[in-house]
Order: structure tokens, then sequence, then C-alpha cells
């Protein structure tokens, strides 16, 4: 169709795809970390406490001292590239690009920080993206990883006067091809250790008690990941969840706990693996690899080994592939 002379400029219709993690801080300094952890802690979804109590605690307490131990545990981890969780995703993305030909654009965002969710919704839009997938790389869901991610897509969405149509990843924690990926991730980092573990930890990212309560799959689904990895690797492992924040009762048994009683029970050489991250971040490189260590080894253990994220590994953009081929299923195909 020929469009007159003097109308705008239309794109080609185009497909998008936008990767969405959790979010980073800028720089691994303390104002970054400050602005970054004031995002994340007013998420509605992640504190579930009434903003008229939680935002003194927030803004009274915990901005005023966290961020800058926070902003020590990221320069331990801070690449030439930026942060490593920034760094992989905008990796991941890198490496689709292509898999569905040319029509499909890959992008991707983060829920807290920047690039911001709905300004690369956005550019896709501008880029002729008349379908969007949201993928939210979380494969267990939560509400608050999973959800809240949606969440800020869909605020976006609900400002635009033209809006892409839009699908949503979902969960894949018990998906064939992601329990394949893990068990060939673990098997080869194994093999390159010089040491055979006595325990395999598989450690989640920990969340309120109460949140399975009130209904949340989320400890359900680690526990279904762990127990399918348990049976292709023919090992069992041990699952313990990390992260805990605040006082309030968390899911158990914690991660940190866990290592620092293993050596008592004789337990001397772990390996720990974290199967509910995507990609390598501060949670696994500082507080798993580092932290983890010393804990384990302070204790009384001998080896300790954490085993990397699948990252932008081949096999873990392979699962990628296979998983995203299935949801873009009708809208395009691979390349």
């Amino acid at each position: 169709m020929t469009l007159p002379a003097d109308h705008p400029p239309v794109a080609a219709p185009k497909i998008g795809v936008l990767l969405v993690n959790l979010g980073t801080p800028d720089a691994p300094d303390a104002p970054s970390v400050r602005r970054y952890l004031g995002e994340f802690l007013s998420d509605r979804r992640v504190v579930e406490i009434p903003p008229l109590l939680w935002q003194p605690i927030l803004r009274g307490i915990i901005l005023r001292t966290r961020p800058k131990k926070s902003a020590h545990a990221y320069q331990q981890v801070w690449r030439e590239d930026g942060s490593p969780l920034a760094a992989i995703t905008r990796a991941q993305a890198r490496a689709l690009q292509g898999a569905w030909g040319e029509q499909v654009l890959v992008d991707y965002a983060m829920r807290y920080g920047s690039p911001a969710i709905g300004g690369r919704i956005a550019a896709l839009k501008a880029q002729g993206a008349e379908r969007i997938l949201l993928a939210p790389l979380y494969p267990q869901y939560c509400g608050a990883t999973t959800a809240t991610a949606n969440d800020k897509a869909f605020e976006a969405l609900a400002a635009m006067r033209w809006q892409p149509a839009i699908r949503t990843l979902p969960p894949y924690h018990d998906h064939p091809a992601y329990i394949a990926a893990l068990k060939a991730s673990v098997e080869a980092s194994l093999a390159k250790l010089d040491f055979e573990p006595d325990a395999i930890l598989a450690s989640f990212h920990g969340m309120p008690a109460r949140t399975l309560e009130l209904g949340d799959p989320y400890h359900c689904h680690c526990q279904k990941t762990a127990r399918l990895l348990s049976q292709a690797l023919g090992r069992e492992l041990v699952i313990t969840f990390q992260s805990r924040f605040g006082r309030a009762k968390w899911l158990e048994p914690a991660t940190d706990a866990t290592l620092a009683a293993l050596p008592g029970k004789g337990v001397k050489k772990v390996a720990i693996v974290a199967p509910g991250f995507s990609a390598d971040c501060l949670e696994t490189l500082e507080e798993l690899a580092i932290r983890g260590r010393e804990t384990f080894l302070g204790a009384g253990g001998t080896r300790f080994a954490y085993l990397p994220c699948l990252n932008d590994s081949e096999g873990g953009m392979a699962m990628l592939r296979t998983i995203l081929s299935e949801e873009l299923a009708g809208w395009s195909q691979p390349a």
C-alpha cells in the first residue's frame, strides 16, 4: 500500500522480545545504591508492609545505613563493563538477536534502575514492534519478581495510546530444556573441580515465609526445580534459601546457617549452585561465592566451590531460544 506523501513514516511491522531482570545500581557507590534500594524497597510487591509504617523505616534507617555496606559488596564483583547482572543480561539479549530473523527485535530491561522497562517498550514500539513478548527471566514464579516486572510493563502500556499486543513468559521452573541445561552446566562445572563435593547445595533467593501461606507458588517451584535437577544429576541436593532481610520469618533452611553447620556434621567439601538466578549477580558472586565461602571455611570446611549460573553460555542460550520460541509460536518461527 502506498502512503500519501504527507503521511508520517511508518515502520515495518515487527515483533519484540524484552528480556527483564531485577536491576542494579548504576555504579558501585553509596549514592547509586541508595537510589536503587529506594526504588526496590518501595515496591509493594517486594515489601508488603503498609507504606505509612514502612516508609519511615526505609527513609529514616535503611537508606541511611545500608547503601555504604551494599556499595562495598558491589565493588567486590563489579566488572569493567558494569554490574554483572546488567552486563550478562545485555549479552543474553545480544546473543538472541537474529534468532528468529530480522523481524524479531530482542532487547533487555531492568525492573529497578536502568534501562527501564517502560523506556524499552517504547523503543521497541518505535521500531515497529506491534507484538511484544515480555520475558521476566525468573524460572520460579514469585509475586516479588515475575509479577512486579509484568506490573511495571502494564503500567507503561496504560499510558500508551497505541499499545502493542502482549504476551508474557510463564515460569519455566520445570521445563525440560531448563532442567537439561542446568544438569549440563552443573556437570561441566563439577568436572573442572579438583575435589569431589560431599554435598551440593541448591540455593534459591529467600522470601518471607508468609508469602507461601498467602498462596505464592515460589517455594513449591523451587522445590520442584531442585527435585528434577537432583533426579537428572542422580544425586541428592541440599535445598536452601539465601538473602534474608529484616526480622520476619523467611523460607528455610537458610543458606548461611546451613553452610555454617555442615562442617560440624562431617561435610567438609561442598559445591553450591543457584538455580533460581538466570544470571550471576551480587547475590551469587558476593553473597555465595565470597561470603558463603568464608562462612563454610570458617566453620571448619576444607573445600568450597561456587558453580556459575547459566548466564550467556551456549547451553543457557539454547535453553532460552527453546522456551522463547514456544511463546512466540504463531507470531514467529526460529530463523
